[in-house]
């Protein structure tokens, strides 16, 4: 091959990577539009609220207990039985009341046989007066042992001083209990408490009266209407909240202590007009953990810096940065990059 031919084959080789070159330059500029879904900042129909989990919580609770240790004997009730007021619950052992009563009893008589003596002395005169006291005192003192006596031996019984349902922790048969154990509990479910807790920047916005909505997914999601509030006064030291107690009549007995439920109000500050939200998985974070938002422009992505607010339902508030009309992109913005062309 002589010199003129090397010539053409290397100018022919140039030309053939130079058209390669603007092959590859040209692919590389039709980059196709990424596929988005897109909404419109504002459309929400969704109401602004708080929103928080409860615990329901009976009206109150009786704990029933014996004056006295002994074995049990006999439980006449289990949990979640119905119980009225004046019921017989349960039996200790009376054998000791038994043997008190009985030694009571003949030292009352005693004193009695003790003091009909004594009354015909003291009346004729022949009785002196020291041992006059000293009798009468004996009759005062068997009085009051055998009332004592009486007593012990009818609390080995013990009486439901309240109508309701019985609570969990019911002792059993055989047990030995001690003074003031709790045998039994008795729950008055006629009214609940739901029971949440509040961040302490939101506990301003309950008062006594304000409405919310309860929903229990133990009874299908069922909703009632929460009734009086009450509010504690001092925050969990950990978690900087307050307890509120809502009030609700539960003449049905439907809602049962330990339920779990959603308690919904709303805000009276807001209305759905006003505010400006957007879905919570909308809002992304960069490097330096600021919050922002995909806007659309022109059919190209843009990073819209935000500050959000509360969250209700799967939507959070929008403080600054975007406004009712403007367009954020929802789904498809993990392969977005400012600039990014888009179709929705």
């Amino acid at each position: 091959m002589n010199r003129k031919e090397q010539m053409r084959l290397v100018l022919m080789t140039m030309a053939v990577i130079g058209l390669t070159a603007c092959s590859e330059n040209k692919s590389e500029r039709q980059v196709e539009p990424i596929a988005v879904a897109t909404e419109q900042v504002g459309t929400s129909s969704e109401q602004p609220g708080y929103t928080y989990v409860g615990m329901v919580e009976e009206e109150s609770a009786t704990s029933i207990s014996f004056t006295s240790s002994g074995m049990l004997t006999h439980v006449y009730v289990e949990e979640g039985q119905p119980i009225r007021a004046g019921q017989l619950l349960a039996e200790i052992d009376p054998t000791q009341s038994k043997n008190m009563l009985t030694a009571a009893e003949a030292q009352m008589k005693q004193a009695n046989d003790a003091l009909e003596r004594m009354t015909l002395l003291h009346d004729s005169g022949s009785l002196a007066e020291m041992k006059w006291v000293e009798t009468t005192s004996q009759v005062e003192q068997a009085k009051a042992q055998l009332e004592l006596a009486k007593k012990s031996l009818a609390d080995c019984k013990v009486y439901s001083p309240v109508s309701g349902i019985v609570g969990k922790g019911v002792k059993k048969t055989g047990e030995t209990v001690l003074p003031a154990q709790s045998v039994a509990s008795i729950l008055d479910i006629s009214k609940v408490k739901v029971v949440i807790s509040v961040p302490e920047k939101e506990i301003a916005h309950f008062t006594a009266h304000t409405p919310t909505t309860i929903t229990v997914e133990a009874l299908g999601g069922k909703t009632f209407q929460g009734g009086f509030i009450t509010k504690g006064v001092e925050a969990d030291g950990m978690t900087h909240t307050y307890t509120i107690k809502i009030h609700l009549s539960n003449a049905d007995q439907q809602l049962l202590p330990g339920m779990v439920c959603q308690v919904q109000c709303p805000e009276a500050t807001s209305s759905s007009s006003t505010l400006v939200s957007v879905p919570i998985t909308a809002v992304q974070k960069n490097a330096h953990g600021e919050q922002f938002v995909w806007t659309v422009k022109d059919n190209t992505s843009h990073r819209s810096m935000v500050k959000t607010g509360r969250a209700f339902g799967n939507r959070i508030a929008i403080e600054q940065g975007i406004v009712k009309g403007d367009i954020i992109i929802t789904e498809g913005y993990q392969k977005l990059s400012e600039g990014t062309v888009i179709k929705k």
